[in-house]
């Protein structure tokens, strides 16, 4: 007959009370873990996943500007990101032009320790007063300490405007 004292039998299928809180621990865990770490993720991987941009052209200011045969300064403001830092420069190019249709712009850091070079109108020759180094119109050593030319960028002019390449 049946005993009143014996135990019944436990259902395999049932949900006892300790494997359900274990249950629902792991997934509140798993939740606040992941509202945690996607983002985080997010935030340090996104920088890797851009899209790097191939060209990169800055705008100078008007053709108009250039007149033939004399280097012209142009100022640009410049903002490179690489990762999450952010740096804002100013350019400083000279861009020269004979004819009108062929343009090259030069940089105006002397390639010896980095001094600032001007044009000289008198001398047809840029001058960097560090160590008296000269270029000519084409950015080339004339005379003085500097190991190279003149930096050049590349340049394109769109409706009107000059655009140089920068990295």
């Amino acid at each position: 007959m049946d005993d009143p004292m014996a135990r019944p039998e436990a259902d395999p299928s049932a949900v006892t009370r300790r494997g359900f809180l274990r249950t629902a621990i792991w997934v509140a865990g798993g939740l606040i873990t992941a509202v945690y770490v996607i983002p985080g993720l997010a935030y340090l991987l996104a920088p890797a996943l851009k899209k790097v941009q191939a060209e990169n052209w800055i705008p100078l200011g008007p053709v108009t500007k250039v007149e033939p045969g004399v280097p012209t300064l142009f100022r640009a403001d410049v903002r490179r990101q690489t990762g999450w830092i952010v740096n804002e420069e100013q350019l400083t190019v000279y861009v020269v032009t004979d004819d009108g249709r062929n343009y090259i712009a030069l940089s105006n850091v002397c390639t010896h320790l980095g001094c600032r070079v001007r044009w000289v109108e008198g001398k047809q020759e840029f001058f960097c007063p560090c160590h008296n180094g000269v270029f000519d119109k084409a950015g080339q050593v004339v005379s003085g300490p500097p190991p190279r030319p003149l930096d050049q960028y590349p340049v394109k002019v769109e409706d009107g405007q000059v655009y140089i390449q920068g990295g």
